[in-house]
């Protein structure tokens, strides 16, 4: 199995705000669902809540909750572990967040996909884990332009 996170981050490492994505940038969205459609994404329940039509289609959707929990489309685990094994030793797994699953996921990760925003944001509550020890393999830089505020690189990691 191989197990990747994937996440839009600030320079200060800012991921979200009141349960929300700090950024809306479409590139980043459409490079999101290239990479996990027909894959399995496994999220916290705070991000399950925050998507705006619940479960994503075209994807095997695992929902991480402390509480047992049945929800449309989705299969529930109380935690990382117990949706790790449920996957087949060929799948690729696409951590989607919150912050706290990725603080879990990244000792168990083998890739990091990231987009790197140049900014810091005037408010954030939670924050992508240190990621330093991984190695760049990957890095395609766009421009600032009439659908996207700021420049971003889309990043690939591996760890060292």
């Amino acid at each position: 199995m191989r197990i990747s996170i994937i996440a839009a981050v600030a320079e200060n490492g800012a991921i979200g705000y009141q349960n929300k994505l700090i950024y809306w940038l479409p590139n980043d969205l459409k490079r999101f669902k290239s990479l996990t459609t027909g894959h399995t994404i496994i999220m916290g329940h705070n991000t399950y809540l925050s998507l705006p039509k619940g479960a994503l289609p075209n994807r095997r959707n695992v929902v991480l909750s402390r509480q047992q929990r049945t929800l449309p489309e989705c299969q529930c685990y109380q935690s990382l572990d117990q949706a790790l094994a449920s996957c087949a030793p060929d799948e690729d797994v696409y951590i989607i967040g919150g912050a706290s699953v990725y603080e879990q996921a990244i000792t168990k990760a083998d890739r990091l996909c990231l987009t790197l925003v140049k900014d810091t944001p005037a408010h954030a509550d939670t924050f992508f884990p240190d990621h330093s020890g991984w190695k760049e393999t990957m890095r395609e830089d766009h421009h600032a332009d009439e659908r996207h505020a700021f420049d971003y690189s889309f990043v690939d990691y591996e760890r060292e």
